[in-house]
């Protein structure tokens, strides 16, 4: 009967709605399903990808070196098969689990792009670099000062107190330096420097007065134990999973605190194709969801949606949404969704080999290195390109691996591998990219993935001033190796193509004006004022610095303008 029919369709409709939706469970989806569940909302959490539980699946993290069947190699299958995670170092034999299905979630390449993507529950929280650094004002200002994209909506104020709130939960190791450039914050102890390190850094610090600095990394990895996680174990093993929950990612932080609230449901194996848009009220009403085993389509409804998918996933989901209305997609009216994508370059450095310390030794592996902060176009330095860079490495002694040809064979052999090789040090330049227009992603129609979906289309490249960048960062790393009294200094440039920092950034930016920007200054879409995008795609700039402790603090403030919203009935 028809009654009935109504009856049954008002129940599927009453157990698919929430509060909140979070499409996407990484650094910043696990942010919003935390911050939401917890200030009382019932929270609908999509991953695209299969289940991962903290500790029971890092299989790998526990096994001795030798136990793994390859010795930690890719087989030749593994290569055919994942041909974009062996263009660079992310291909190992512990991890290879993690990385997205190439056939099935094939992409365009309209110009190089080495996207390395992770689809299962906690995305790339679980791979992540850790490194974490707030921005300033120089950053936040810069597109203004310069003319390049759009000024930024928020400054560092706007911030602050944010990046406190999710330094504390996160946990980060650092040290205080009181750089303005690099603002100090809320610490656990620093790891510290070794020997070879401590000197480097105070020869750079008195060769350039005081104007560079050579620190130990600000790193999401407990120098100590939180309430539910313990300290870092110094096995540097970390995007194996750490059984320990020695750092920050979804499944040892943020995901269980949003689970302790009993406000939150997940759903994995769920690709979110488009979110539902009420041309009415302009709102979102939901979302639509295939089923990635079943290939069913689902619908689920919320008062408010939180895109967190990664920046050029985000960008996707909102290109597919609302076609109806505007072609390109719910967040096109400006003409800017898709583009300015950005990412940070490098691939580039200098190392050499350091004197006077053969009778020191390291002990433990630290999941940590050295951090060269942004000393270009600041307080006086003028170079011939925008913006700056900093620089990423580490010292230490050279093992069984370094060439001795006179000794590669017999009883001497096997007694040099019980000592330590020499010392050496190396780092490695992280560049600003400017945001540009001409650099974007778009649907490519003329081709499918598995499921039938349009893929994206990568048409982006360095530019002018990144170029321009490069041949700095080459010749000042061998210059501060050498004026620090490194020896043997060699350079090295094996190049790079956007995405391969995997900082990827941009496509729905914030900005002051709907015309030119995607989201406005609390991340909602201009478009459907209850839809909040938090990832990188909302990044206005790229700066220099890892861009994830940012999407953290930007991802709390939404939360918490959200819920305020929603309370004022502005929702």
């Amino acid at each position: 009967m028809p009654g009935d029919s109504t009856n049954v369709n008002n129940k599927s409709v009453a157990q698919n709605t929430y509060d909140a939706i979070v499409i996407g469970s990484g650094i910043s989806g696990g942010w919003a399903a935390k911050e939401l569940t917890e200030k009382g909302l019932k929270v609908l959490m999509l991953e695209r990808g299969p289940n991962y539980e903290h500790v029971k699946d890092y299989t790998s993290a526990v096994k001795d070196p030798w136990e793994f069947v390859h010795g930690g190699r890719t087989t030749d299958q593994q290569k055919k098969d994942f041909p974009v995670i062996h263009r660079g170092w992310a291909a190992a034999e512990g991890v290879m689990n993690a990385w997205a299905n190439e056939k099935d979630c094939p992409y365009t390449e309209i110009k190089p792009f080495t996207w390395w993507r992770s689809y299962r529950l906690g995305g790339r929280s679980l791979l992540w670099g850790r490194q974490s650094y707030r921005w300033s004002d120089i950053d936040f200002e810069a597109n203004a000062k310069d003319g390049h994209g759009v000024d930024w909506p928020i400054r560092y104020k706007d911030l602050a107190p944010w990046y406190d709130y999710v330094e504390k939960i996160a946990g980060i190791s650092g040290s205080v330096e009181g750089l303005p450039h690099l603002p100090d914050g809320q610490f656990l102890p620093p790891m510290n420097l070794n020997c070879v390190e401590k000197d480097v850094a105070a020869r750079l610090k008195k060769h350039y007065n005081g104007m560079r600095h050579m620190i130990i990394g600000r790193v999401a990895n407990l120098t100590a134990a939180i309430p539910g996680r313990t300290e870092c174990q110094f096995r540097n093993r970390c995007w194996e999973g750490c059984p320990f929950g020695g750092y920050f990612s979804t499944q040892s932080s943020t995901l269980p605190a949003a689970k302790a609230t009993g406000n939150l449901t997940v759903r994995p194996l769920s690709i979110v194709t488009k979110i539902i848009y009420n041309k009415d009220s302009k709102k979102a009403t939901g979302v639509e969801v295939l089923d990635a085993e079943t290939n069913k389509t689902y619908e689920f409804y919320s008062k408010i949606v939180f895109l967190n998918a990664s920046s050029l996933n985000s960008a996707w989901v909102l290109m597919n949404t609302a076609t109806d209305i505007w072609p390109g997609g719910l967040g096109s009216s400006s003409g800017e969704l898709g583009h300015n994508v950005m990412d940070h370059h490098y691939n580039l450095g200098a190392s050499g080999t350091v004197e006077g310390f053969e009778d020191q030794y390291v002990y433990g592996r630290r999941a940590n290195g050295i951090y060269i902060p942004r000393f270009t176009n600041l307080y006086g330095d003028k170079r011939d390109f925008l913006r700056g860079y900093g620089f990423q490495g580490a010292a230490g002694r050279g093992g069984w691996s370094r060439e001795v040809a006179e000794m590669n064979i017999g009883g001497e052999f096997k007694d040099a591998l019980t000592e330590a090789g020499p010392w050496a040090i190396g780092i490695t330049g992280f560049g600003e990219i400017l945001p540009n227009h001409d650099n974007r992603i778009y649907l490519d129609t003329t081709k499918k993935d598995k499921w039938g979906l349009p893929i994206l289309a990568m048409d982006a490249e360095l530019k002018a001033n990144e170029w321009a960048m490069r041949k700095d960062i080459m010749k000042e790393s061998v210059a501060m190796l050498e004026n620090a009294g490194v020896k043997n200094v060699h350079a090295h440039d094996s190049g790079h193509n956007m995405g391969h920092g995997i900082h990827e950034m941009g496509t729905a930016r914030m900005g002051k004006d709907r015309k030119t920007s995607v989201l406005n200054k609390y991340n909602q879409v201009w478009d459907a004022k209850n839809v909040f995008v938090t990832d990188g795609a909302a990044m206005t700039s790229s700066a220099c610095q890892n861009p994830s402790l940012t999407y953290m603090a930007l991802t709390a403030r939404a939360a918490d303008f959200a819920v305020n919203e929603l309370k004022k009935s502005n929702l």
